[in-house]
């Protein structure tokens, strides 16, 4: 990732030895050079912890004086964007959370070049969350066939985050989120529910205690998340029929204690995610319900060690994140902050739902001093996001992180100097989300994409007057990412281009079928099977292609057929539907069932989920 900008020399005796090694590091990808003379870059400590002040030398270079080495290293990125900066960084620990158990799992060297963009952004923590995507020792079964990292490939990302003074901590589960162990034979021992361990059973334990050394060994960090969040349905399967009904409360707690004690006795602090305690705490388990009540002897059975994280990822007022601070605090401890660039459940970073929640919550988290705060990157439904778009809104939090305000022409040389992309161009992805106003859900292009050809199910799913406005707004987006090839960057911008075809071809054929079937049109109906489908067919074959480009730029390979077998799904349904249409202009049937069928009066609740969208029978 070279960039056009001048080159910047650095010598030892400019730079205070701990940084060496990352300057050295980042030569590969940025225009920073070792010399024997005066360098151009200079870097001093200051005495505020939180300080950094970049400023222009006279002939030319920059000085950058730092308080941390996180601050330091996010000097050199402002001089690698040619700016002037004054800045004190708003948290102690500041950093991100990838998403590695959504079947994506980044390769070793991809990873590094993350680290890298990372601490040039003055990011200091980085955590894996990997539910079963590590290899444990003597369990072959643990993330079979997930790609799972090494114990020699954990040590190797460590030793190289530390090069930037970056702390990697494991985030792992050690009661939900477990679905993918408990589907084996091997594991039917230890399981309550589907996802859910089995309170109280050693072999339980046995195996948790496993994944705690696992990450004791082989990081830096004495640190260790836990998980153990949306639990619903935690005692209520095999533990219920061994027990009998038990307070939801009480088990929790007493798996939390057991845990947070093989924690210690591997000289690790734990955290969890807090979600369980409010939850439990309302009658209809909702998330963060005003009413929630937690019972003082809950609040006495946490342990000391244990911190809670609170995430939050749609709240949209900054009084509300301070009243949930607030209660945090009346649990004991000082809470970790949790936030979202939002890359679930999307194929480019969604920077307007993103800004939405993050700028109240960077403001309640500031105005209560708080410590810890970190980035979730989550990949809900198949990791099909182009996650290197993320860099947006990476670079626009760390500026909300350091004091800024975000703007355009603070962020904008960040994302060029440290990315080496456009940022207004990645913000255009935004748009593939679709705000049709008047108070009407947003349409996620996953509806138009995996909606069933026949079935129509996603379509049906939203008021027939969005589609208008939706065809108008990916038609208007295809032809401005048409007009502007020349973005740079390691983002695949081919992605991009290739789905807003699939989704503007998609949305064609949406609105003509129904309209051709009920007026009779037969010619329409020829043009839609005989032209408009195939049509269809090949820019799927066009779009899985990009899709598996971009993967493979970055993940390892286990994982990618889940994608790969929606694409093969819908290009089968689309060939599906030119024959229905065929059969039906041959009089070989006299309807098209499918069509038919079709619910014209949508529920309220917008479809954009494969395993919904593709059928209304069982999914097997």
């Amino acid at each position: 990732m070279k960039s056009n900008r001048p080159t910047l020399s650095w010598n030892r005796r400019q730079v205070p030895q701990p940084l060496h090694a990352a300057l050295e590091a980042l030569h590969g990808d940025y225009p920073l050079v070792e010399t024997d003379g005066p360098g151009s870059l200079e870097l001093a400590s200051h005495p505020a912890p939180s300080a950094l002040h970049v400023y222009p030398r006279q002939g030319g270079g920059f000085r950058v004086e730092y308080g941390e080495r996180a601050s330091a290293l996010r000097g050199v990125g402002h001089a690698l964007a040619g700016q002037e900066a004054r800045e004190n960084a708003c948290f102690e620990s500041f950093g991100v959370m990838l998403d590695c158990s959504r079947n994506a799992v980044m390769t070793v060297p991809y990873l590094k070049r993350w680290l890298r963009q990372l601490a040039l952004l003055g990011y200091n923590r980085l955590m894996l969350y990997t539910e079963d995507t590590y290899r444990l020792p003597g369990e072959p079964y643990f993330g079979y066939m997930r790609g799972g990292y090494s114990a020699g490939e954990i040590r190797e990302i460590d030793a190289y985050a530390a090069l930037f003074g970056i702390e990697v901590i494991a985030c792992i589960q050690t009661l939900g989120h477990l679905h993918q162990i408990l589907k084996w034979p091997r594991f039917q021992e230890v399981g309550d529910t589907p996802g859910v361990l089995l309170v109280d059973e050693e072999k339980t334990y046995g195996l948790i205690e496993k994944m705690i050394r696992f990450w004791q060994e082989n990081l830096r960090s004495r640190r260790i998340h836990i998980g153990m969040d949306e639990a619903h349905d935690m005692g209520r399967g095999r533990f219920l029929d061994r027990n009998g009904w038990q307070p939801p409360f009480e088990i929790f707690t007493r798996h939390l204690r057991r845990v947070s004690a093989l924690c210690g006795e591997h000289g690790l602090r734990p955290m969890i995610w807090s979600d369980m305690f409010f939850r439990m705490g309302n009658p209809g388990m909702d998330y963060y319900d005003p009413a929630t009540r937690i019972p003082d002897f809950v609040r006495e059975q946490i342990p000391p060690t244990v911190d809670l994280v609170y995430w939050d990822y749609t709240s949209t007022e900054a009084a509300f994140y301070e009243e949930w601070l607030r209660r945090h605090r009346t649990l004991g401890g000082e809470p970790v902050m949790a936030s979202g660039l939002w890359t679930w459940n999307r194929f480019w970073y969604d920077h307007a739902t993103t800004r939405a929640a993050v700028e109240p919550c960077l403001r309640a988290c500031r105005s209560q001093g708080l410590r810890e705060f970190i980035f979730t990157l989550w990949g809900d439904g198949g990791s099909y996001c182009e996650f290197d778009s993320a860099f947006a809104g990476l670079a626009w939090g760390a500026d909300l992180a350091h004091g800024g305000t975000g703007e355009r022409d603070a962020v904008a040389p960040m994302v060029r100097g440290v990315c080496g992309s456009d940022y207004d161009g990645l913000l255009q992805g935004t748009r593939l989300r679709v705000e049709p106003g008047e108070g009407l859900a947003t349409v996620e292009p996953s509806t138009i994409l995996w909606d069933d050809p026949l079935l129509a199910i996603g379509a049906q799913s939203h008021p027939a007057k969005v589609w208008p406005r939706v065809r108008e707004e990916i038609a208007r987006l295809k032809e401005e990412l048409r007009e502007t090839p020349g973005h740079p960057g390691s983002v695949d911008w081919a992605y991009l281009r290739d789905l807003l075809e699939v989704l503007h071809s998609k949305l064609q054929f949406q609105h003509a079928f129904p309209e051709a079937y009920e007026t009779g049109d037969r010619n329409a109906l020829q043009r839609l099977a005989e032209e408009v489908l195939p049509r269809i067919q090949r820019q799927l074959v066009t779009l899985e292609q990009s899709y598996r480009r971009q993967w493979l730029r970055r993940n390892k390979a286990l994982g990618m057929e889940v994608i790969q077998l929606r694409f093969g799904a819908m290009q089968v349904r689309c060939a599906e539907a030119s024959r229905r249409i065929g059969e039906y202009l041959a009089g070989t049937i006299p309807r098209i069932e499918e069509l038919d069928a079709r619910e014209h009066q949508p529920d309220g609740h917008p479809i954009k989920y494969f395993y919904w969208l593709a059928t209304g029978s069982c999914v097997l």
